[in-house]
């Protein structure tokens, strides 16, 4: 491996890794949701990988959408104020939804998110996510599906970033210090 490769210091979830992650949700769902459509809303950017491949697991009628919410910038730490950058493209009235994120980590985001969604009118609301980073919550929200909580570790990958980059990796890795220092 080279290139941008080399700039992580593990790899802590594999391809196979991740894969196995997105049938264990995807069938959770599955059973939650028997019998109904689901509408899956992807907050942008990080989490396009993981419902892309949550979505081609499952075998429930559902739709897609997405949003760009955001409280971090190019930065490593929540600024605490979120700003909406892309909305709905439809309306969610009556709608059972799933917010898919790649990581719950501070809650800042997700928790505006939910509050915001929850406004509209779904008929339900549900959150999924990939990561679960429980140490650095800072608001009162939990995943009802979580993929994997992780530690308190710098991570990029499969969506994840620092700085817009390594989002092409296909698997979770610790970035090097000196990249992001």
């Amino acid at each position: 491996m080279n290139g941008i490769h080399e700039h992580i210091l593990e790899i802590l979830y594999s391809e196979e890794d991740l894969a196995a992650m997105c049938q264990r949700i995807a069938r959770e769902i599955e059973r939650d949701y028997a019998g109904k459509e689901v509408l899956l809303i992807a907050v942008l950017k990080g989490s396009f990988v993981f419902m892309a491949d949550l979505a081609r697991q499952l075998n429930i009628p559902c739709s897609v959408e997405f949003m760009a919410v955001s409280s971090y910038g190019n930065g490593m730490s929540t600024s605490g104020e979120v700003c909406v950058k892309k909305d709905l493209d439809c309306q969610i009235a009556g709608r059972d939804i799933i917010i898919v994120e790649d990581i719950l980590d501070s809650g800042v985001t997700l928790s505006y998110l939910k509050k915001l969604l929850t406004a509209r009118g779904p008929a339900s609301i549900r959150i999924a996510t990939l990561l679960d980073k429980p140490e650095r919550r800072k608001t009162d929200i939990y995943a009802d599906y979580v993929g994997t909580v992780i530690p308190n570790k710098f991570i990029v990958g499969y969506g994840l970033d620092y700085a817009e980059q390594y989002r092409n990796l296909p698997y979770i890795g610790v970035l090097k210090p000196e990249y992001y220092s």
